[in-house]
């Protein structure tokens, strides 16, 4: 077997669904990555890996519950062994029932239920995956976030909470490595993602949702800038009007 010099780097997205994940690895797969792709269902995670492997793309599937936190380190040690170590993550789970609650109507136990999806394991998986980026002196991990952790939208609580407690530790994070070769940064989104679960959700029965749509092919694209150029933390999207 010939080694080439150029070893293959891997791509690993946590919540990989039909909407951005699809979009994450066809862009990365284009660059030479290969990809690992973790969700909750096995069988839509499937035939992702047969769409990407159809188009060239080396993917495989690690089916798993981000919201066991205790599987996190177990989780991300079978990827290094079957694909090698990761040198990109995103962080992007998509569920249909997003979590919105009124400030009013929100209590401890309505958001414990949404902080190990959208803090803990966000968190977790970070942790984990930190000490092998350190030690190799390079790595990225991005966050991806709704537009509520960021700006006030009544109504609309419960997961801006969750979410703005991890987007304050990714800021935290990237000041503390940004000069050890690691980048931390995140996708924060104010609209509902094309092909994604929540946009399947949200437009049965033909109804038209109140909020903008993004294609998932752009966000994928502002990941891949943000863990290129790596010269800023955030990226919003769409990009707010002055």
């Amino acid at each position: 077997m010939i080694m080439t010099h150029h070893a293959k780097k891997t791509l690993a997205v946590f919540g990989a669904g039909t909407g951005l994940g699809a979009s994450l690895a066809h862009r990365f797969g284009r660059e030479g990555y290969r990809v690992a792709l973790v969700a909750r269902s096995a069988g839509p995670l499937e035939e992702r890996v047969t769409e990407l492997k159809a188009a060239g793309i080396e993917a495989t599937a690690f089916p798993a519950d981000l919201t066991n936190l205790a599987g996190v380190p177990a989780l991300v040690r079978s990827i290094e062994e079957r694909v090698g170590a990761i040198d990109v993550a995103v962080y992007a789970p998509v569920t249909p029932e997003v979590g919105f609650v009124p400030a009013v109507e929100l209590d401890a136990a309505k958001l414990e239920a949404l902080t190990k999806l959208f803090t803990f394991a966000p968190i977790e998986v970070a942790h984990t995956l930190l000490p092998a980026m350190l030690a190799r002196g390079d790595g990225a991990f991005v966050l991806g976030g709704g537009i509520s952790a960021v700006h006030v939208m009544p109504g609309m609580s419960g997961v801006g909470p969750a979410m703005a407690a991890a987007r304050n530790y990714i800021f935290t994070l990237n000041a503390e490595l940004k000069d050890r070769g690691v980048y931390a940064g995140t996708v924060t989104i104010g609209a509902l993602i094309e092909r994604s679960a929540g946009h399947r959700a949200l437009t049965a029965g033909g109804q038209q949702p109140k909020f903008p749509i993004i294609s998932p092919d752009t966000i994928a694209d502002e990941i891949w800038t943000l863990v290129t150029k790596r010269d800023r933390v955030e990226a919003v999207l769409p990009p707010p009007t002055s």
